[in-house]
């Protein structure tokens, strides 16, 4: 009896290649074979963060609301069962393992260089096995509070965060992932039950592997012990979101030797194929206008309004919100925002610089490729494709067709600078 559907996935910008199964248990599974590889990388991953706090299932009249950080605080649990805990397991195998919670997933993972099959056994099971008492459960407030409180002392965290609600009405992107330390205190062992058979359902999870595998032995784990589902119907519900700002400015005091600065624009959300594209175009046109080889950059330097702390970061992009932002140190945010402000108004008109965004594109395909050299940045890169709801490799080929003019349509058409929040730590 055939127990899943399984296909090869092939880039069109090169040979690399990856195995699609969809499990009859309801998990979707990539697997990449590096040949000549010696180590392993494997992700399983659902797609529950911090913003999923308002759900219901098929046949659910009304929607249920959770606590703010109980996605994360459900990572940190589930580590624990009632026998030992997975870090234990790990050890004996010699595999690093480790999880991660962000706005809009969840992902445990491990890295070995031998005894993959053991260390996948490990995974598969302590994920699919909750153990959650009142006991343990309370155990681990103290432990999230503390932790909550470093991250309000970390003035790069705190700068982005004020930057986020200044920005965003109602999303819950504008909370921080592990919550406050008021909302954890509503955390307890029914309600991480209910996130978890909701969330962690095999028909919103992805097992992502690649290196020194081989896809039988991947396949003969998961026959072994993935636990067969049916879909729920899972459905989420955000809060209406305005399309403005709140405010154009929030300030902050910290301990830090010099006032640090976010800068954001707050753009219209997108998904699946077109949020990738604009992700890879709004790279090369920060890029372009900001980045450390562009006039612009060099002339701040200069003046020392800014200094190499300066950076554009990456598209910061989910359900519901498109953020680009870019930061560092300066004696006078408010001048530095005005003259990035000046800088994208004056691009518009004249246009961004042609052979720097072709230059821009090149390095930024360079990246992407050798992301793939390794066995980490394929088995994200298809845990990544999954979340998005596109294949695997899909990055790669729309890097592949976007054009100047489509830069430059996206800086004239979605870069609305009155949408701008400035978000400054000082001392």
């Amino acid at each position: 009896m055939q127990k899943h559907e399984k296909k090869i996935i092939r880039s069109e910008q090169g040979d690399a290649e990856c195995i699609h199964i969809q499990h009859e248990s309801g998990l979707t599974i990539y697997i990449m074979e590096m040949e000549g590889y010696h180590s392993s990388f494997a992700l399983f991953g659902t797609k529950y963060g911090s913003i999923n706090t308002r759900f219901r299932l098929k046949g659910e009249e009304n929607y249920t609301e959770v606590p703010e950080g109980i996605a994360h605080y459900l990572e940190h649990k589930l580590f624990e069962n009632e026998d030992c805990d997975a870090f234990e397991q790990y050890a004996k195998t010699g595999a690093m393992g480790n999880a991660y919670t962000s706005f809009d997933r969840t992902a445990y993972l491990f890295a070995c260089s031998e005894n993959f099959t053991d260390s996948l056994r490990i995974l598969l099971s302590f994920v699919q096995n909750p153990y959650f008492t009142k006991e343990t459960v309370d155990k681990e407030q103290g432990i999230i509070a503390q932790e909550i409180r470093m991250n309000d002392d970390d003035a790069n965290w705190r700068v982005f965060f004020n930057m986020l609600k200044a920005m965003y009405h109602n999303h819950p992107v504008r909370i921080d992932i592990a919550g406050t330390v008021e909302s954890i205190k509503q955390i307890n062992a029914e309600l991480l039950y209910k996130c978890y058979n909701t969330f962690y359902n095999l028909h919103n999870m992805v097992l992502s592997v690649a290196g020194n595998v081989k896809a039988d032995e991947v396949l003969a784990v998961c026959d072994e012990l993935l636990k067969p589902c049916e879909d729920q119907g899972l459905e989420q519900l955000y809060a209406d979101e305005p399309d403005d700002i709140v405010k154009p400015y929030v300030e902050d005091t910290l301990p830090v030797g010099k006032p640090i600065f976010n800068l954001g624009f707050k753009l219209k959300p997108q998904t699946g194929k077109e949020l990738v594209r604009s992700e890879l175009i709004a790279t090369s046109v920060l890029d372009v206008l900001l980045g450390s080889g562009s006039p612009f950059y060099q002339k701040l330097l200069e003046e020392g309004l800014i200094n190499s702390e300066f950076d554009t970061d990456a598209p910061f992009t989910g359900d519901g919100y498109f953020v680009l932002s870019c930061g560092g140190e300066t004696e006078k945010p408010e001048e530095v925002r005005d003259r990035i402000i000046a800088e994208i108004e004056r691009a518009k008109k004249e246009g961004l610089d042609k052979e720097a965004f072709e230059r821009s594109k090149r390095v930024h395909y360079g990246d992407i490729i050798r992301s793939l050299n390794s066995v980490e940045g394929n088995a994200s890169m298809m845990l990544n494709a999954y979340m998005a709801g596109l294949q695997p490799f899909s990055t790669v080929e729309a890097l592949a067709t976007i054009t100047y003019e489509d830069a430059q349509k996206f800086l004239c058409e979605e870069i609305d600078t009155a949408k701008a929040v400035l978000s400054v730590i000082h001392s």
